[in-house]
């Protein structure tokens, strides 16, 4: 399938948190017929709605999503895993007439899909991850990445250095395979993509306006029982990749007696600050994106009349 004519339209949504991406696709999937597929990394895990912020019923108003709420936290879900679960749904539904809304800020989920990015999916080879996991315990994550910057520059620019999954990942399929992830990106990419997408990315001009939202919104997760969330995560599933989600790891000192709250809050909020740098950083690599500013808009009505334009503009869904 590489006539452009042929390949399926897609709608992405992408941006760093606490931009509004939920309620954007929301209002365009009510506006173009669509269903929702997530390309979130952490939402994919059961138990974790007020961590990863999860969009609630009420948010998704009828609309159908997935990728959401489907991946045990004691498991650890590869974007190869993620790839080929996407196909599949997209297919399905498009099958039913629908079209497709892809909305989340995990920018290496969403290349796999457009981009048809066919990643080797070696499985768990649990010895090589032990032996990595057992380093990590007892040399400490920053060494681990340090060898990973070595090894594989580019692909450690993109990853988080505090995403101890991702990066012993990244060495672990090295070690098998010999090829770096940024090699076995590049690899894939010379196959075309079926899919013909259009990609909407909200952000602020004003970085302190995007902050501020960051900060109201980890004072809303508390609200909404981020603690007694990790409680369970740590009681039922410690150390495990859903475990070191922020949102997660942030406030674990606090359950185990070692930090104040406050404490524990403020690093929570400099973490999702540096986490929303390195989305922007990874979409702004993106050249086809356009952008949306949420703090010009002004308000959710004006951010979604703007995107519906835009779609329009493009002719993505024709002319409904």
């Amino acid at each position: 399938m590489t006539d452009a004519a042929e390949k399926i339209p897609v709608l992405a949504i992408a941006g760093p948190t606490a931009t509004g991406k939920t309620g954007l696709a929301v209002a365009l999937a009510k506006r173009f017929d669509a269903e929702v597929l997530s390309f979130d990394s952490m939402q994919l895990y059961k138990g974790m709605d007020v961590a990863t912020a999860k969009p609630t019923p009420e948010e998704m108003d009828g609309v159908p999503h997935h990728m959401i709420d489907c991946v045990d936290p004691s498991e650890t879900f590869s974007v190869a895993k993620y790839k080929a679960a996407a196909d599949a749904i997209i297919d399905d539904i498009r099958a039913r007439g629908k079209q497709v809304i892809m909305v989340g800020g995990t920018g290496l989920y969403l290349d796999a899909v457009l981009q048809n990015i066919e990643l080797l999916d070696i499985g768990d080879n649990t010895e090589v991850r032990a032996a990595l996991q057992k380093e990590c315990d007892e040399q400490g994550l920053p060494v681990l990445y340090e060898r990973l910057k070595t090894i594989d520059p580019e692909y450690a620019e993109k990853v988080d250095p505090n995403n101890a999954s991702r990066v012993i990942r990244a060495l672990e399929v090295y070690t098998l395979t010999g090829y770096t992830m940024s090699y076995q990106i590049a690899r894939s990419r010379e196959t075309p993509s079926r899919y013909r997408p259009l990609i909407i990315g909200l952000t602020a001009k004003d970085r302190n306006y995007l902050y501020a939202r960051i900060g109201r919104r980890v004072d809303q997760m508390v609200e909404q029982g981020l603690l007694d969330e990790a409680a369970e995560l740590l009681e039922h599933a410690p150390g495990e990749t859903a475990a070191q989600a922020i949102g997660i790891k942030e406030v674990l000192p606090y359950l185990r007696g070692e930090e104040t709250l406050s404490a524990c809050l403020d690093q929570l909020k400099t973490a999702t600050r540096r986490y929303a740098k390195r989305q922007l950083t990874w979409f702004r690599r993106e050249p086809d994106i356009t952008w949306i500013f949420i703090d010009e808009c002004g308000s959710p009505d004006a951010v979604a009349a703007e995107a519906e334009r835009i779609v329009l503009a493009s002719g993505l869904f024709g002319d409904r």
